[in-house]
């Protein structure tokens, strides 16, 4: 392989790696605010094409966040005592 090619490749390889991800995009140490009002869209039930938008602040969608983790852990472990 030629040396122009080779050191394409390598800047190509090379500049795919450094691209940073979604994570990267937030200063290292930068807590976001839970006080933000953020809006999410969600499909309608029975509707491929309907969305409705919900607006909460972040704390708010971290709670319902953890009481539906806690529901489907319940679930999951009343499901696995109940075959007993």
């Amino acid at each position: 392989m030629p040396k122009t090619q080779s050191l394409m490749l390598a800047a190509l390889i090379g500049g795919t790696l450094l691209v940073p991800g979604p994570a990267a995009a937030e200063p290292a140490g930068k807590k976001k605010d839970p006080n933000e009002v953020v809006c999410r869209k969600e499909e309608v039930l029975g509707s491929r094409l309907q969305t409705t938008k919900i607006c909460k602040t972040r704390a708010e969608w971290a709670e319902e966040t953890r009481e539906n983790r806690g529901n489907i852990e319940r679930a999951q472990v009343q499901r696995g005592t109940a075959g007993n």
